[in-house]
């Protein structure tokens, strides 16, 4: 058994430290952006920490640990006119676990259609547009581990093409008692694991793939006879994540966090996200957070970088609250992006 395990870990360990990468041989790519933000703010190092409807994105898990109804909701503006949103609401049942159902939209705006003869435009238009909606589910099966799964229907479209495709996730959580600074488990580390994305390929059709063609060009009139080019399947951006948290600080009105997570692509090569969040309490009434990470290290010739972002937090009673967050990141030669979450706990 111990060989075994010996050898399990050094396929691992050989399959992590490999340069080859996917790049370019996946579709439906807009799955791979980092919803929340408070999760981008950390630099995507949240597959420990997910304990809101966003869950559903990050680990399915996470929803376990809503106590009571939660409305979510993120807008993202891109450049040219791209914009991101996510939506979604979670229901607890107490005993039977989470249920969340959730939206995610990305919008490509609209786009002149052009022509050999008229490079200028046609004075017609056409968009682009994906989006994934998911059905969630997580409960605690213990005090110390919770599971979660999602199923979403995925789908995309630009012009007169559409392709679409149905996708399953899945995620654990495991609290610990190891560095717990209350010598609780609720305070100690958390692991979190996750696989996005495991699902069917994508093959686009529509009306733009039709072409005329002349099958006996010799022989017969058989002119402008309806033909389909044939289109290929992409699969979608699968993603591994596994991660862990800590809370070296924690009082009733200051808590530090620090977070790792490690990602394991089939579209590029592994990376590493770490993160930290600074709270500051006013019990009973307010917290407000300071949040800052690191997205994308170990990544060769990555865009990605710096992040970070505030947010405040209103008090209704325990467990009913009402945030507002914001991040910033940057996007190297796209430029700088901006989040704005809304949460409602009820």
């Amino acid at each position: 058994m111990k060989k075994y395990l010996i050898n399990i870990i050094i396929f691992i360990s050989l399959s992590l430290s490999t340069e080859i990468n996917g790049n370019g041989t996946t579709a439906a790519n807009f799955l791979e952006i980092d919803v929340g933000s408070a999760p981008t703010a950390m630099g995507g190092a949240y597959v420990s920490l997910a304990n809101d409807v966003s869950s559903s994105y990050w680990n399915p898990a996470g929803l376990a640990y809503i106590n009571n109804r939660q409305v979510f909701f993120m807008y993202q503006p891109w450049i040219l006119d791209i914009s991101s949103v996510y939506s979604g609401v979670a229901l607890n049942f107490k005993d039977y676990g989470t249920l969340a159902f959730t939206m995610n939209y990305m919008g490509y705006g609209d786009e002149a259609v052009t022509t050999v003869d008229n490079p200028e435009g046609t004075g017609e238009y056409y968009s682009a547009n994906e989006f994934a909606t998911s059905v969630s589910y997580g409960k605690r099966m213990v005090d110390w581990f919770a599971f979660g799964a999602s199923f979403k229907y995925i789908s995309s479209n630009i012009w007169h093409m559409n392709a679409s495709a149905m996708a399953l996730d899945f995620g654990v959580l495991v609290t610990t008692k190891f560095f717990s600074p209350t010598n609780k488990r609720s305070q100690g580390m958390k692991i979190g694991m996750s696989i996005s994305n495991y699902g069917t390929r994508l093959r686009y059709d529509g009306i733009d793939i039709m072409v005329p063609i002349d099958p006996s060009p010799v022989f017969g009139n058989f002119d402008d006879v309806e033909g389909l080019y044939k289109m290929a399947e992409w699969e979608l951006p699968l993603i591994f994540r596994l991660g862990f948290s800590v809370q070296p600080i924690y009082t009733k009105k200051f808590r530090v966090l620090f977070a790792v997570d490690a990602l394991h692509p089939n579209n590029n090569n592994e990376s590493v996200n770490v993160g930290t969040q600074i709270e500051r309490i006013i019990p009973g009434k307010a917290s407000f957070f300071v949040r800052a990470g690191y997205k994308g290290l170990f990544l060769k010739d990555s865009e990605y970088g710096l992040t970070y972002g505030a947010g405040l937090r209103f008090y209704l009673s325990d467990f009913n609250f009402f945030d507002i967050d914001y991040t910033h990141k940057t996007l190297g030669i796209l430029g700088d992006i901006h989040l704005y979450t809304f949460k409602f706990s009820f």
